[in-house]
C-alpha cells in the first residue's frame, strides 16, 4: 500500500540521488504533518503516521476478545481509500521505522556541516488540485539552504514548510557548482542506504524484507517468515510479547512505508529476495504435502502416533530426512458420511509437526507431533504406497471480523422464549470461554474419568485462551470425532466457542 503519489518513475536502479531527490525524501515524510516521521505508527491498513497525527479516540462497545490492552478504544482510519476503525490496541510505535528515522536525521544533520559552500534555493511547487479540494489556503515557500538536494530537502521538511504532497524546484546560488551538488547527493544517498539497510533486514532469515508484515507490538519481518513462526508459537519472534490471533496475520496488510523503502531503495536486493522465494515456492510442503488418513488433530495439539506400516514408515523416514517435519493428518469418514467412489477421509486436516521420534530396532516408530494449522485437500496423489496431496491452508478469519462478528450477535436482545442453548450461545465471547472453563472444574470435583492425570499430562490443563480452548477440549472430551470435526472448517474462534458450548449444553442435560 503506498503512502503517496511518487513524482518520477522508479528505475530498475532505485531513485535517482540527484534527479529524484523529493522522493528520496518524501519516504521519510508523515503524509498528514508532512514532518518526518515522528513515533512513527503502522495501522493494519499498512499505512503509516506519526503518533502525534493518530485521530481522535472513541469507546468500543460489545468486544470482549481478545484481551488486549487498547483493543476497547478505536478511531477511523484518516487514510484513503481505507477510513476503516482500528483499534489502538494493534497499534505500536513502528520499531523499524523508528529506528530508520533516528538515523536519518542524524545522518542528514551530519551532511549539511560538512557542505556549507553549496547553497540551494529551494521553491515549493503546490499541488493546487489537492489544496482546492481540502480548501486549504496556503502559499508555496521558499528557503535558501545549505548541502545537496537531499540534505536541504530533507531540512526543509525538519522545519515544517514542505507539504508532504508538493514538489520542489531547486536552484544553486553560486554558478558552476551543479556536478558538486550531483556527486555530493550521490555520495548522500549511498552512505544513507548503507546506515538503513541493516534495519530492512527480516530478523528472522536476515533478509531483506519481502512482502513486510508489522506486528501489533511494531516489529516487522517477511510476512512468510511470521506466518511460519506463528505456525510454533504465538510469541513476536523479536520481543517475545504475546501476539493475540497471530494465525490472523496472514490477512493484514502490508507495510507500506517499508515497502516503499525497499523498493526504492533496494531494488536490486528485492529482485535477488523474490528469486530466492520462488526457489521456495517449488518445494513448499503445500504443494505436495504427505498425507495420513488415521485420526483428528487439531493446531497446537499434541498427537501421540504409533507408526507401523511399511508404506508410512517410509513417508516419514523422508518428511525427516528432507527437514521439513511435516505431514498431514486426515481422519476418516464414518460410514454414513462416505459416499462410493469418492475418497474415505476428510475434506479438512492439520499439519502436524514432528516433535520427537523413536525409532524401534523392527523399524517402527512412536511420534509425538503437534498442530500447526489446518489445510483443505484440494487434489490427491499416491506416491509409493502413500497418499500425498496439494493442499490449501484455512486460516481464521481476521482479528476485525471476529469482533464485529461478537459486536453484532451480543448487541442483540435475548427473545424472552429463546431457549437455553440459544441464549448462551449469545454471550460475549470471553463469557463462552468461561462456560466452558466452568464445565471443566466441575467434571475435575466431581472426579470425570475423562480428565485423568494422564490426559492432562498429555495435553496439559485448560488453556484460558480462547483460540486454543476449543481444540484442547475436543482432544479429551469422550464424544463421537464427527461432531469434533466440525472445529476443523470452523474459521472464527467465536464460532468454535458456540460449538464447545453445545456439547457442554448436551452433556449437562443428559447428565441431569
Amino acid at each position: 500500500m503506498s503512502d503517496g503519489t511518487r513524482s518520477a518513475t522508479t528505475t530498475q536502479q532505485g531513485l535517482d540521488a540527484h534527479q529524484q531527490a523529493r522522493d528520496v525524501v518524501k519516504l521519510f515524510q508523515c503524509e498528514h504533518c508532512s514532518y518526518p516521521l515522528r513515533e512513527p505508527m503502522t495501522l493494519p491498513c499498512g499505512n503509516t503516521l506519526c503518533r502525534p497525527c493518530l485521530p481522535p479516540l472513541y469507546k468500543r462497545e460489545n468486544i470482549t476478545y481478545p484481551v488486549v490492552e487498547g483493543r476497547s478504544e478505536a478511531f477511523l482510519c484518516p487514510f484513503e481509500p481505507c477510513g476503516s476503525e482500528h483499534s489502538v490496541g494493534d497499534c505500536a510505535t513502528d520499531v523499524t521505522l523508528n529506528k530508520i528515522g533516528d538515523i536519518v536525521k542524524t545522518f542528514i544533520s551530519s551532511c549539511k556541516s560538512k557542505t556549507p559552500e553549496l547553497s540551494l534555493l529551494l521553491e515549493e511547487k503546490l499541488n493546487w488540485p489537492r489544496m482546492v479540494e481540502n480548501t486549504v489556503e496556503v502559499m508555496p515557500r521558499s528557503r535558501v539552504l545549505h548541502g545537496g538536494r537531499i540534505a536541504s530537502t530533507f531540512a526543509m521538511a525538519d522545519m515544517g514548510e514542505l507539504d508532504f504532497h508538493s514538489s520542489v524546484a531547486y536552484t544553486p546560488i553560486e554558478r558552476g557548482v551543479s556536478d558538486a551538488i550531483q556527486a555530493v547527493d550521490v555520495n548522500v544517498l549511498e552512505n544513507l542506504k548503507a546506515a538503513i539497510r541493516p534495519e530492512l533486514e527480516c530478523q528472522v532469515c536476515y533478509q531483506v524484507m519481502l512482502d513486510p508484515s508489522t506486528t501489533s507490538c511494531g516489529h516487522t519481518f517477511c510476512r512468510r517468515c511470521l506466518s511460519r513462526a506463528m505456525d510454533h508459537s504465538n510469541h513476536c519472534p523479536m520481543c517475545r510479547r504475546v501476539l493475540p490471533l497471530a494465525h490472523t496475520q496472514e490477512t493484514e496488510s502490508s507495510n507500506g512505508r517499508v515497502t516503499d523503502l525497499i523498493q526504492n531503495l533496494f531494488p536490486d536486493l528485492l529482485t535477488v529476495r523474490k528469486d530466492l522465494a520462488a526457489q521456495e515456492d517449488m518445494i513448499d510442503e503445500e504443494t505436495n504435502l504427505p498425507l495420513f488418513p488415521c485420526t483428528l488433530a487439531y493446531p497446537r495439539m499434541p498427537t501421540f502416533l504409533h507408526i507401523f506400516e511399511p508404506r508410512y514408515r517410509l513417508m516419514i523416514r523422508r518428511v525427516l530426512e528432507n527437514g521439513t517435519r511435516k505431514f498431514g493428518m486426515l481422519s476418516y469418514k464414518s460410514q454414513r458420511e462416505y459416499q462410493p467412489g469418492g475418497p474415505h477421509w476428510q475434506e479438512y486436516g492439520t499439519v502436524l509437526f514432528i516433535d520427537r521420534v523413536e525409532i524401534l530396532p523392527d523399524g517402527r516408530s512412536l511420534l509425538e507431533t503437534r498442530g500447526l494449522y489446518k489445510f483443505r485437500v484440494v487434489e490427491t496423489a499416491v506416491v509409493d504406497g502413500y497418499l500425498t496431496g496439494r493442499v490449501q491452508r484455512v486460516d481464521d478469519i481476521s482479528i476485525h471480523e471476529e469482533e464485529a462478528i461478537e459486536a453484532q450477535e451480543t448487541s442483540v436482545a435475548t427473545p424472552l422464549e429463546d431457549d437455553e442453548l440459544g441464549r448462551i450461545q449469545r454471550l460475549p465471547t470471553q463469557q463462552l470461554l468461561a462456560y466452558g472453563l466452568d464445565f471443566i472444574r466441575q467434571a475435575q470435583g466431581r472426579s470425570a474419568r475423562w480428565l485423568h492425570q494422564r490426559v492432562l499430562a498429555a495435553y496439559g490443563q485448560p488453556p484460558e485462551d480462547a483460540a486454543t480452548f476449543p481444540y484442547w477440549l475436543a482432544s479429551v472430551l469422550p464424544i463421537a470425532e464427527t461432531e469434533k470435526y466440525t472445529l476443523l472448517p470452523a474459521t472464527s474462534v467465536r464460532e468454535r466457542l458456540k460449538v464447545t458450548a453445545e456439547w457442554i449444553h448436551q452433556l449437562e442435560q443428559a447428565r441431569w
